[in-house]
């Protein structure tokens, strides 16, 4: 499709989400999870590949759009010289089934308008059998069924679902499409018009239990919103992204599958909620994390299926064209078999910080502390992939060995205060140690700074995190002098790259791969962050406040920002960034 990634909005029901274009048009929904077959998947293929548009019939972007309230409530309106529609589009929280509610309002005038829904199940590969069953019609392929329900007469057309109506002022015309496994009996579908009082309310009430920093607000309020909206509510897991195979390169192969959880993502998301409040995921996530990774520490991966699953396998799509024309389009994820030490010390750094926000003690999660911490005290001296995924050698990432440090200062205070002190100096000498080697081994004297890794000179990103996680002072030299490296040579115009390039922009030096990257926009709200602890008040302001003004017109963010095309990309919406955002608002508001 042609739209731009910020030309979409989110709708969910903390089960699975729906990507809104400014069209009218749903290009991509996976059900009954975030990580099922797409349904639709015009987003990352054509309109043959599924989509579900309703707008005026002459077409064009909508005038405007909001959310309504504090809410996932998507309101798109469109304006011309016969009259003025609005569509509220969102999914209800789930009772039994999955439901796309979608009611058009009549404001003024009257506009001709058109319904297209083009089924198209597992990943946009499997036409269904469309047929009607009663006043419904329903899709049937497989494992799938899905029925919709509408006011207005539908018809077949071209291998799709096809109504045209008129819509005058105070006309409501409701579509509900309801998803449910073929072998079972259909649901009945739900009210449209008190599904949308009922999800309002869930909404606006979970959002005002909120505590909000002094500033931004309502770019607060919308990220959690947003963070929660990527959270599968039945285990507690969150979800890296909706999506899979947003390029970071437009027109290249660096497209992955973010619809599963990250334990790194989900215990920075965990802090992002601790500081607004919200206990209740912090404690859901908790009960994840101990499922997931239930058994030896040498088994556990760095990411998860939404329900702990372990096996991500990866395959493309071939069949897609990837959007943009960027291939292939992956589904599943081959870095889940990846070593990344850092995501050692983010576990036990987020269950560290969930006992000091109130939330309930848990013995089995200092257990499991305990014994990872057995765990890296055997692994944190070997090389890993790092906090990047690299897909290229294996190296001595300093970030990775700063969080093995966090680990085991977190396990030394544990020990100290929860009843195991006999093990607070030997893992508190454990921790010394790594220290006195990270500032060693991953220092360069000449530039100033900590690197990427040990015996490198390029620099990292990761590295702003180092005065956050208090592995020194804000106020050490060291600190600064890599805070301002990284600001002065590993950002363009003014955001944040990941890692340095080659000379010619390819980065495949760094993680095996062709091509080039934007910037990164967790990246860049870190840099905000470490500005501001480093005492540069008014530049991590200023460093924040751009970064604001790149979220589209409903407040989202995709993973990266492309300064060439002055464009998001990126799977979306991002978590990393969004969590960023969250994070860092906070610590301007300390």
């Amino acid at each position: 499709m042609a739209s731009r990634i910020e030309d979409y909005a989110l709708i969910g029901d903390l089960q699975t989400g729906a990507l809104v274009g400014r069209d009218g048009s749903i290009d991509w929904l996976c059900l009954p999870r975030f990580d099922s077959g797409a349904c639709f998947a015009a987003l990352v293929g054509d309109s043959d590949n599924g989509h579900w548009r309703i707008a005026p019939a002459d077409g064009g972007p909508a005038t405007s759009r909001r959310y309504v309230g504090d809410t996932l409530v998507l309101e798109s309106t469109w304006e011309s010289t016969a009259g003025t529609v609005r569509i509220l589009d969102f999914m209800p929280q789930r009772h039994h089934a999955p439901d796309v509610v979608r009611i058009v309002e009549g404001v003024r005038g009257r506009v001709e308008m058109r319904s297209v829904l083009r089924l198209r199940f597992d990943y946009g590969q499997r036409i269904p059998w469309v047929h009607r069953r009663g006043n419904q019609v329903v899709g049937l392929a497989g494992p799938d069924a899905v029925y919709l329900s509408a006011d207005v007469p539908v018809r077949g057309e071209d291998y799709a679902t096809v109504a045209d109506f008129t819509v005058a002022e105070g006309d409501r015309v409701r579509f509900v499409l309801t998803w449910h496994p073929s072998h079972d009996p259909p649901p009945s579908p739900v009210d449209a018009d008190r599904a949308l009082t009922e999800t309002t309310d869930m909404w606006e009430t979970w959002a005002h239990q909120c505590r909000l920093p002094k500033d931004y607000t309502e770019a607060v309020t919308r990220s959690v919103i947003t963070l929660k909206a990527l959270t599968y509510q039945p285990t507690g897991g969150i979800v890296a992204a909706l999506t899979t195979s947003l390029p970071e390169d437009l027109g290249g192969v660096r497209n992955w599958d973010y619809r599963y959880c990250w334990l790194r993502d989900a215990s920075m998301t965990l802090e992002a909620m601790l500081a607004a409040g919200y206990t209740e995921e912090a404690t859901a996530w908790r009960g994840w994390l101990l499922r997931a990774v239930a058994g030896s520490p040498h088994d556990m991966q760095i990411m998860y299926g939404v329900a702990g699953e372990t096996r991500l396998t990866e395959f493309v799509c071939d069949w897609l064209k990837g959007y943009e024309d960027s291939t292939p389009v992956r589904v599943g994820n081959a870095a889940a078999t990846q070593t990344q030490l850092d995501v050692y010390g983010e576990v036990i750094d987020a269950l560290h910080r969930a006992r000091a926000a109130g939330v309930h003690r848990d013995f089995d999660s200092l257990s499991l502390q305990y014994v990872i911490g057995d765990h890296i005290e055997s692994v944190w001296e070997q090389p890993d992939e790092g906090i990047w995924e690299v897909r290229g050698p294996r190296q001595h990432f300093t970030y990775s060995k700063v969080m093995c440090w966090v680990a085991f200062d977190r396990l030394a205070r544990a020990a100290k205060r929860w009843g195991r002190p006999e093990m607070e100096p030997h893992w508190r000498g454990i921790a010394d140690r790594i220290r006195d080697r990270v500032c060693r081994d991953g220092w360069d004297e000449e530039r100033g700074a900590f690197t990427q890794a040990f015996g490198s000179r390029k620099l990292d990103a990761s590295l702003l995190l180092l005065p956050r996680l208090g592995f020194l002072q804000p106020d050490d030299p060291r600190i600064v002098g890599t805070v301002d490296a990284i600001e002065r040579e590993l950002t363009q115009d003014g955001l944040v790259m990941r890692y340095e390039t080659t000379p010619t922009g390819d980065a495949s030096e760094v993680d095996g791969l062709p091509g080039s990257e934007g910037s990164f926009l967790a990246c860049s709200f870190w840099l905000a962050d470490a500005l501001y602890r480093i005492g540069r008040v008014d530049d991590a302001r200023d460093q924040f406040e751009r970064l604001l003004d790149l979220r589209n017109d409903v407040g989202l963010l995709a993973e990266e920002y492309d300064a060439r095309h002055g464009r998001l990309v990126g799977n979306y919406p991002q978590a990393f960034s969004h969590i960023g955002l969250v994070s860092t608002a906070y610590t301007l508001n300390d």
